[in-house]
């Protein structure tokens, strides 16, 4: 039975967010990469598993992402945005990248793992997970199977992308992109103007009907505001790290309610599901790099199929480029919600 949230679900919620933070110093401590996301997510995800009494702090989650916005929308320069006609080519292999991916994953969940055809259409596309599942649970599909399989692909894309950039090609996350921002360098100006991004860039986003649109709305009048030069200074850092501590503590808390004897076979096809799609993002990181001169590591984490803010946000940390890859993203999200619907009618005719 779901309990209702109260003060006994604040305190579960303060407490993973303990976890989250205990997991995140023993990993900056011992060199993990991207310590405050990987960290928070890895142990959370081990105190879900063993039953603890947690909850995921999710009232965080509207305040953190638009902040999340905010950043990104700093890396916005004239500079940056005089390189976007050069990423044209970047955003029609989506298509056929998407088309790839999907299939994979639809056929481990169809064939190997024999879900129902709307379960494992939804299960397998790499859009959102909140527009997934709505989508999915609208057309009879399994809720609990299809969120299972998205929230075990943005763990899975993530815990592999970062221990590739970490451990294969040496990428460290403590070299943030950009130099330390502390508290004091924004001027009482800057706080309000990088607010009122915050703050009416979700309304925003939501009325423009934009994919993940406490992500982009704020992001987007950030980006004007960088390029208008009303404000120059990023959001201070101390933000950026507790952002990557809600996030991996919620991602982590996803696996709440998730019993090895009970879901075992969904998770392990859920991990196949994701290796498979990692597998498809190589591919054609190596096609993008050919095609338009972008570095392999950057197309493969501006295609790799995470979540866009957990994608973005990894980005930033790993020092690569925030504009391209959060535009590919974006792109990727326009694509699939805007066609996931339509493909499966078409399919199910």
């Amino acid at each position: 039975m779901r309990q209702r949230p109260g003060t006994g679900a604040l305190g579960r919620a303060v407490l993973a967010l303990g976890i989250g933070a205990v997991s995140g110093l023993v990993a900056a401590g011992v060199g993990v990469p991207l310590p405050w996301m990987l960290g928070p997510m890895l142990g959370v995800a081990v105190a879900a598993l063993l039953r603890a009494p947690i909850h995921p702090p999710v009232p965080l989650r509207p305040v953190v992402i638009p902040a999340i916005g905010v950043m990104l929308g700093s890396s916005f320069t004239p500079e940056v945005m005089g390189m976007i006609p050069r990423w044209s080519a970047s955003v029609a292999l989506l298509a056929p990248f998407l088309v790839a991916a999907g299939a994979v994953s639809w056929l481990i969940y169809r064939r190997i793992g024999g879900y129902d055809p709307v379960t494992a259409y939804f299960a397998a596309m790499p859009g959102g997970l909140n527009d997934m599942l709505v989508m999915g649970a609208e057309a009879g599909g399994d809720e609990r199977r299809i969120a299972l399989a998205h929230g075990l692909r943005i763990f899975c894309v993530i815990v592999v992308i970062v221990l590739f950039y970490g451990l294969v090609l040496g990428v460290s996350s403590r070299g943030q992109a950009g130099a330390w921002v502390a508290l004091d360098a924004l001027a009482l100006r800057d706080w309000a103007i990088l607010t009122g991004c915050a703050v009416l860039g979700v309304p925003l986003g939501t009325w423009a009907r934009l994919p993940a649109a406490q992500v982009f709305g704020p992001m987007v009048l950030s980006a004007a505001a960088h390029l208008a030069g009303i404000v120059t200074v990023a959001p201070p850092t101390l933000l950026i790290l507790v952002a990557q501590l809600v996030i991996g503590t919620i991602v982590g808390c996803r696996f709440l309610g998730a019993a090895w004897g009970e879901v075992g076979r969904d998770m392990m096809l859920g991990v196949a599901s994701s290796l498979a799609m990692l597998a498809v993002t190589v591919v054609f990181a190596v096609i993008v790099a050919a095609v338009t001169g972008v570095p392999m590591v950057l197309a493969m984490i501006a295609f790799a199929p995470g979540g866009l803010a957990e994608m973005t946000l990894l980005s930033l940390a790993m020092g690569q480029d925030v504009a391209y890859v959060s535009v590919i993203h974006m792109m990727r999200l326009f694509v699939v919600i805007g066609t996931a619907g339509y493909v499966f009618r078409m399919i199910r005719r």
